[in-house]
């Protein structure tokens, strides 16, 4: 109840707008289940240099790590859903702009920090940049009762996922009951949302087949730099926005061009999101933060 009522609070002062996802109802007293909360930042695009779509192409990311850290109640963890660094063709300036973003969110209070690729960090080279800095581009976790598992549908050029990484996924969840709590994490989008602008997965429908047997999956996402809520049969998939430059919504026009620095409402369309996890029902409530 306290949970709610603080999200009341933050609904009317105007601090973000709140989505509640619910699932599957999920057995009371669930062994190592507690409420949690984490925050999840995409789309940093460090290295991006532009002024034109984002005057403070330098702040914007420690004013992140700031206001995480000024949180009234400290997250479990941070994830990084991707695009920590702005694409280049210069492996060394690559991996320049990787330790640059690394020393900066070192700067965050909360000690269990996470990340993932995105295409601008991995695509050119297979991820082996990434690697050398933040460790695998897949892999799963636990915590406090949810099985989290993050999925690399960017180090391939392609779009693609690939039957390995596939076949890891179907393994890793084969030994989770079926109403198991599981939060995915990806770049792309799984779901074809707008492939004319490469917000899709090319074999995302073969994970969504993998994740459909089981009854309490979310999904969270970056890549497309806007708040968007979507359902494929029974999964919820969420996407964040972006920290350097919002994206327009899919279709809204013939290119897909970064939306255009206001000087009157700076940083707007940028933001973050905490996510609290919630027993029973399974459900995750979602508070979207705006970079001020």
């Amino acid at each position: 109840m306290a949970s709610m009522q603080r999200r009341d609070f933050l609904r009317l002062t105007g601090l973000g707008g709140v989505v509640l996802v619910a699932g599957c109802a999920a057995t009371p007293g669930a062994a190592g289940y507690d409420d949690f909360s984490f925050v999840q930042l995409s789309d940093t695009h460090w290295g991006f240099d532009d002024p034109l779509v984002n005057a403070d192409a330098r702040g914007t990311l420690p004013r992140a790590v700031a206001a995480v850290n000024a949180m009234a109640e400290p997250p479990d963890f941070v994830m990084f859903t991707g695009d920590l660094t702005h694409t280049t063709d210069d492996p060394k300036e690559r991996r320049r702009r990787m330790a640059e973003f690394r020393d900066i969110v070192s700067g965050l209070a909360v000690r269990n920090v996470r990340f993932m690729p995105g295409e601008h960090d991995a695509s050119l080279d297979n991820g082996k940049a990434f690697k050398e800095f933040f460790g695998d581009t897949r892999y799963a976790f636990d915590h406090k009762g949810v099985h989290f598992v993050v999925v690399d549908n960017v180090s391939d050029p392609t779009a693609a996922i690939g039957d390995e990484q596939l076949e890891w996924l179907r393994a890793d969840l084969a030994r989770l009951p079926a109403d198991a709590r599981i939060v995915v994490f990806t770049h792309r989008p799984l779901f074809d949302l707008y492939p004319q602008w490469d917000w899709a997965t090319r074999d995302g429908a073969r994970a969504i087949e993998i994740l459909q047997a089981h009854a309490n999956v979310t999904v969270f996402y970056g890549h497309i730099h806007q708040e968007n809520h979507f359902m494929t049969g029974r999964i919820a998939h969420h996407s964040a926005k972006g920290l350097m430059f919002a994206l327009p919504a899919p279709a809204s026009q013939p290119k897909r061009l970064p939306v255009a620095w206001n000087a009157s409402a700076p940083y707007k369309g940028l933001g973050y999101r905490e996510v609290e996890a919630e027993r029973v029902p399974v459900a995750y409530a979602i508070t979207e933060f705006p970079v001020a």
